[in-house]
């Protein structure tokens, strides 16, 4: 004989909560796409504008995609008088920064992250006080400093002005980066031989060298787009920026589409090169 056992009366299941997260996850997807949009539609017509013909930049009212397509914005700017000695001066005070905020900045974080002294939460905040201050407050002492010690209007004084401006960053990204590399990894190269400066340039610099990138292309692009203190510090060897800012007030409307476009394109071309170690940082930090 064979016994049947009464259904169960399971209850309902609550799917509010799955509903709601569903919700909250396509409001962000919403929210990113906006942002996404925002950032991207002005580069994008500014790179539709630059490589317009002369005369489609002058109809009105203006199409959004050009009716002619033309070089000749893009050459004008180019031949246009200091345009590429500007644009060699950006790209060496873009690198010398990187290179210069990255060797004195990244060993300061290495020292944030694995030394622990009295004050060191007020000497982080006192370091973000640099990034506090408008530009004009730092570029004109430093102009009266430049022009007393001979070396006003030099690529060298930008540089030392734009590593000025992302050494905070710079440090307390270092910072967070090497706090994220275990002190074991570091401990046991010191147990097979290795002193503590080769111990942190075999095991620690190399792990850290994502976060490292992240920092060199918030540096880059930082340098690449400052144009104030460049102005100010800057006659005759202005980087491309200052450059454009001199030339917009008698400058037709062809060369300064065709300059919003120059200062974007180098940024994004570094960040496109850069990109493989921040996504690889993003990677060890979810996991």
């Amino acid at each position: 004989m064979t016994s049947t056992l009464p259904p169960l009366d399971l209850p309902p299941i609550d799917k509010a909560p799955l509903r709601r997260r569903r919700r909250r996850a396509i409001a962000v997807q919403i929210a990113c796409v906006l942002i996404s949009l925002f950032m991207v539609v002005p580069m994008i017509l500014i790179g539709l504008a630059a490589v317009s013909s002369p005369q489609a930049l002058l109809e009105f009212p203006k199409p959004l995609i050009p009716s002619a397509f033309s070089a000749d914005t893009l050459l004008a700017f180019v031949q246009a008088t200091g345009t590429i000695p500007a644009l060699g001066n950006s790209l060496l005070v873009g690198v010398y920064t990187v290179v210069l905020s990255l060797l004195v900045g990244a060993p300061a974080g290495y020292a944030l992250a694995r030394q622990v002294f009295r004050g060191k939460d007020a000497y982080q905040v006192f370091m973000l006080l640099a990034r506090a201050l408008p530009i004009v407050v730092l570029s004109v002492p430093l102009a009266t400093m430049f022009l007393n010690s001979g070396v006003y209007d030099t690529v060298f004084s930008v540089t030392l002005l734009h590593t000025t401006l992302a050494m905070p960053t710079t440090v307390l990204i270092s910072a967070s980066i090497f706090v994220s590399v275990p002190t074991d990894v570091e401990e046991a190269a010191r147990v097979f031989g290795c002193g503590r400066f080769e111990a942190a340039r075999r095991v620690v610099f190399p792990l850290a060298l994502p976060g490292l990138a992240a920092s060199s292309i918030f540096t880059f692009v930082l340098s690449w787009n400052e144009i104030l203190g460049a102005a100010v510090i800057t006659l005759g060897h202005r980087t491309l920026p200052a450059q454009v800012l001199a030339s917009l007030g008698e400058a037709p409307q062809a060369y300064r589409f065709a300059g919003g476009f120059a200062l974007i394109l180098p940024a994004l071309v570094f960040i496109f090169v850069m990109r493989r170690y921040l996504v690889n940082m993003w990677g060890t930090t979810l996991r």
